[in-house]
């Protein structure tokens, strides 16, 4: 047959295949090209990779701006090395897979067992090499990313240091568990996910290409075999590394009772463990077997075997001993587990110093009963910080765009040489208060950049109008507080960032004369300058062209950014957990943030697990947004390590050493040298405003509801347990917060500023059981905190015959005594309803607990508020008070005190003198006429009686000036006519002829 029978098909008569393509079938065959879809791509990459740059050159400028390099560095550095040897270790182990079983494949003739993976192959074969790449990098990446998230862990194993105290169980100290446990169980539990990984690997790839065949029998070339072998080896060795560590494991295990080694795991999963070690050893021998056996009977047989002995001897065995020793017996058996597990809760929370008192509470209110009690009485704190935000708002805000804390912070100054209970807050800027028309990126970021000083009112005693008695107040005057820098650049609510300096004019307070505004320059170091490159980088970061464009940013020019106290130290120091709540003082003529850190962990031995959010949430966390709860987890070790500054000026960070005995902390120290300063080298200013941690003394008191019980046998009972009360003046069942107070407890010396608490009975009955206080005052020496500081007190009232803050709480409420000052002859359910019928709402302050006259004497303000008019804050009117059974109310401390105690408490309380008026209705014209017998002062007479006359008239003029300014919202003038008012009832005071005061016996 030739060639010419096969010619062309029809249709194609004028081509010529046989002759070289043509330029035309060329062009339709390439592929298309699309340089634009290419430069965009491109352009998304380098886009891509500029904004990474600039977030880290940025943070590595932050870094820099506060000092601390070496903690950015040292991170950065940490979680690459272990991302690199945790990924190349997971790539290394997969390639090797895939390489091995590529190239052991067997070569022989097709059979109908090998035929149905040939398919298989032949779609894989094409992506073979980039899959042997691909593939190990891929998995490496996400292994990498899993190493490197366990930087902390890593330097505290290699930075450990020891506790000096043994756990009971294996003699080994506390620091193997608290620093080496938790990176052997990360080593092991890593090695365990690689050899899986690469086993899988390993069988898939031998399947793939003929190692392993699954036919009608199971076959495997030896090469196979002794590959799977190899690593099913080292995967069962590192499980027997890890059934012998899970014997210490279980000194932190969690079981409905307790945490750590009960009877059971004592006697039968510690032995138990080291026997599934033994037999896991010989499983992986039998492994290994394959290679001179050529089988897989020996490594079979051998996982049968272990697996028998893991459900029998690691299973049914410690279950026998569970149900038929320990539970017919179990008191008597686990009390020596119970007191290890209480010893070390107590001393892994720091109570295990706790002094603990039986106390015999009276609950009949005598004549002169507070007598022993006179210096503690006026430390009676009646202006709720919880309240009185909106109070500071009205009188000291001046102007919308500044705002208070939602809840402000008690702290203590020595004012006239005495120390002195205050209630104090920063004047922060609110940018929501702006006028909208004025709000733009200039005046947001370059214009409106700090708040202005301080506002701190006495906590015990009120104006005469029922608002606080400032010690500290208006923007431009310095107050009892001493000449301090009063700018606030670095707060809880400063803006996202600000550009500052550069002879560029901010706005700085409102003109006291009411012509305009005060500017300012700032000319502080605090932030990164704007110079050069950075600029650009800036506005990559905050995706802002105007960093670019703006006249008011210059070389000169610093942006201040991650501002609030929390944030700043949190980046600086990311291994403390960190109180929830920063508070302001003035130290050394610098407003500073003050915060509290703490070192935990969860893998102290025997000790309790406690979930920190839990522990800390109480009423205000739950209701306010200033304050909120710690978010740290489970732990079941907690220490007040660190005690850290913000300078609201300049923003620089401070950390001090303040539990020098902690080897947590200095394991720290030592991973991050030179970050945490020594406890020498804080100033005796800045020592006298540190105090007790709040959320630290929350924790504490959630462990002591139980484990003030020391005794393992009624605490394997439970009926000696205790609970937190209930803040009755929530509608919500919310914990009652611990309160701020300088307090003398029985037997106390003399007052300390104190945090407190209460306990109550579990179960349904309203009664208190026991009441907590903890010296929260570290002293004024420099580098040295007081000796007391810290110490817990613990009252025990046995079974409670004293009333709890609940049924108090309402027992107020509904009160029919009436009160006997002049001022507010009525009873306090009276005062309540014609209140509230008025327009007005009352409002029931923080309930103090304090243990005086030989009982309990609670201590509630309360305050007014009118529901309707604008502008209106809450007012201290009365305070009311119970001893026992009996209560009493007036419109001050001094005269409610009195009236409980017969006649005479025997203390005075201090704010007599300060009786505020009656809380106006709507449209009425009361005005603050002092009453002589609210006072305790006989009546004026004589030369004296012209004197008062003209001084009730100015207060008269001076209230009523103050009232029609608050109508027009003009808070200056208010404020300016306040301390006219308050100047009038000084001089009518004075005019008075004075009691006889009280003395001390």
């Amino acid at each position: 047959m030739s060639d010419s029978n096969f010619g062309p098909p029809p249709g194609n008569f004028n081509d010529d295949d046989s002759g070289p393509p043509r330029r035309g079938d060329a062009e339709r065959l390439a592929p298309t090209r699309r340089p634009l879809v290419t430069a965009l791509v491109i352009a998304a990459a380098l886009l891509v990779v500029i904004a990474i740059a600039a977030q880290f050159w940025t943070e590595v400028l932050w870094y820099q701006s506060v000092g601390f390099t070496g903690v950015f560095t040292t991170q950065l550095v940490t979680k690459v090395v272990l991302g690199l040897i945790g990924g190349l270790v997971t790539a290394a182990m997969v390639w090797s897979s895939i390489h091995f079983a590529y190239r052991s494949r067997p070569i022989y003739a097709p059979s109908p067992d090998t035929q149905a993976m040939e398919h298989y192959r032949q779609l894989v074969e094409p992506m073979r090499r980039t899959a042997t790449v691909a593939a190990p990098l891929a998995v490496g990446l996400f292994a990498g990313l899993s190493a490197a998230t366990q930087w902390d862990t890593f330097l505290l194993w290699r930075n450990s240091n020891p506790f000096g105290t043994k756990d009971p169980e294996f003699g080994l100290d506390i620091g193997f568990f608290v620093f080496d446990l938790p990176w052997i169980n990360f080593v092991i539990a890593f090695l365990t996910m690689t050899l899986v990984i690469g086993f899988i690997t390993a069988a898939f790839t031998h399947y793939l290409y003929g190692g392993i065949v699954a036919g009608s029998k199971m076959r495997s070339t030896q090469a196979a075999r002794v590959h799977l072998s190899v690593i099913a080896a080292g995967l069962v060795l590192v499980r027997a590394v890890a059934f012998w560590v899970d014997r210490y494991n279980l000194a932190t295990a969690q079981s409905t009772k307790i945490t750590g080694i009960q009877y059971t795991q004592a006697h039968a999963d510690i032995p138990t463990k080291g026997i599934l070690a033994v037999a896991a050893v010989m499983c992986a021998i039998m492994f290994l077997t394959t290679i001179w056996t050529r089988s897989w009977r020996l490594p079979l047989v051998g996982v049968a075997v272990l697996a028998v002995i893991v459900v029998a001897v690691g299973g049914i065995y410690p279950a026998l001993v569970q149900s038929l020793k320990v539970r017919p017996s179990e008191k008597n058996l686990e009390l020596e587990y119970i007191q290890r597990n209480i010893d070390a809760t107590r001393a892994a929370y720091g109570v295990d110093g706790i002094q603990v008192a039986s106390y015999d509470t009276k609950t009949v209110a005598q004549p002169n009963a507070l007598r022993s009690d006179a210096d503690t009485i006026p430390g009676i704190r009646l202006i709720d910080p919880n309240i009185v935000s909106p109070t500071f708002k009205q009188l000291q805000a001046s102007k919308g765009y500044y705002q208070f804390a939602d809840v402000l912070d008690v702290d203590r100054y020595q004012i006239d040489g005495k120390p002195q209970d205050t209630v104090i807050a920063a004047r922060e800027l609110d940018l929501s208060g702006v006028p909208e028309g004025q709000r733009n990126w200039l005046n947001d970021h370059t214009v409106y950049t700090h708040g202005y000083g301080v506002v701190a009112a006495k906590g015990n005693t009120r104006e005469s109008d029922g608002s606080p008695d400032f010690l500290e107040s208006q923007i431009g005057t310095q107050g009892a507080l001493g000449k301090y820098e009063p700018r606030i650049y670095f707060g809880e609510s400063s803006p996202e960032y600000s550009i500052v300096g550069g002879n560029k004019q901010e706005f700085d307070y409102p003109d006291p004369k009411g012509t305009g505004q005060i500017s300012y320059t700032y000319a502080g170091n605090g932030g990164v300058p704007l110079d050069g490159l950075k600029r650009l980088a800036y506005a990559v970061k905050y995706r802002e062209i105007n960093f670019l464009l703006s006249d008011a940013v210059t070389n000169d020019s610093r942006i201040l950014d991650h501002r609030t106290p929390r944030e700043r130290v949190q980046r600086v120091a990311p291994w403390l957990t960190l109180d929830g709540n920063a508070y302001p003082a003035v130290v050394n003529g610098r407003v500073l943030w003050i915060l509290d850190g703490y070192t935990t962990s969860s893998d102290y031995p025997y000790s309790e697990s406690t979930t920190l959010d839990q522990a800390t949430e109480d009423a205000v966390t739950s209701t306010r947004n200033s304050v909120r709860a710690v978010q740290g987890g489970q732990v079941n070790y907690v220490r007040n390590s660190v005690k850290a500054t913000v300078d609201a000026y300049d923003g620089t960070v401070t950390l001090y050493q303040w539990d020098q005995q902690d080897p947590v902390l200095k394991a720290w120290m030592s991973i991050f040298p030179g970050t945490v300063k020594p406890l020498s080298d804080i100033s005796g200013d800045l020592m006298s405003h540190l105090r007790y941690p709040e959320d630290l003394f929350k924790v504490q008191r959630d462990l002591l509801q139980r484990y003030h019980d020391t005794n393992a046998g009624s605490f394997y009972g439970g009926n000696n347990f205790w609970r937190v009360p209930d803040d009755p003046t929530q509608a919500e069942a919310l914990p009652q917060p611990p309160y701020y107070l300088s307090l003398a407890m029985p037997g106390q010396g003399k007052p300390a500023f104190s945090l407190t608490s209460t306990f109550m009975p579990t179960g349904d009955r309203n009664v208190l059981s026991g009441f907590l206080a903890v010296d929260g005052d570290a002293g004024s020496q420099t580098g040295k905190k007081s000796p007391s500081y810290g110490s817990m007190r613990l009252l025990d009232m046995g079974g409670g015959t004293v009333s709890g803050p609940g049924q108090v709480y309402n027992e107020m409420r509904s009160s029919a005594v009436s009160s006997k000052d002049p001022q507010l002859p009525t009873t306090l359910a009276q005062y309540i309803g014609t209140t509230n019928s008025n327009g007005n709402a009352v409002i029931f302050g923080n309930q103090l607990t304090l243990p005086v006259g030989g009982g309990l004497l609670y201590v509630q303000p309360i305050y007014s508020q009118a529901r309707s008019q604008s502008g209106s804050y809450p007012r201290l009117v009365a305070v009311a008070v119970a001893f026992g059974s009996k209560i009493a109310w007036a419109s001050s401390l001094d005269l409610a005190l009195n009236d409980l105690f017969g006649g005479s408490s025997g203390a005075p309380a201090g704010d007599n003198g300060t009786t505020p008026v009656p809380t106006p209705t709507p449209g009425s014209t009361a005005t603050p006429t002092p009453n002589p017998s609210a006072t305790g002062q006989p009546a004026p007479s004589g030369a004296s009686s012209a004197a008062l006359t003209q001084a009730l008239k100015d207060a008269e003029s001076a209230y009523a000036e103050g009232e029609a300014a608050l109508k027009r919202g003009d808070f200056t003038a208010y404020g300016q006519a306040q301390t006219k008012l308050k100047d009038a009832l000084k001089r009518a005071v004075d005019a008075s002829p004075q009691s006889v005061p009280t003395t001390k016996p």
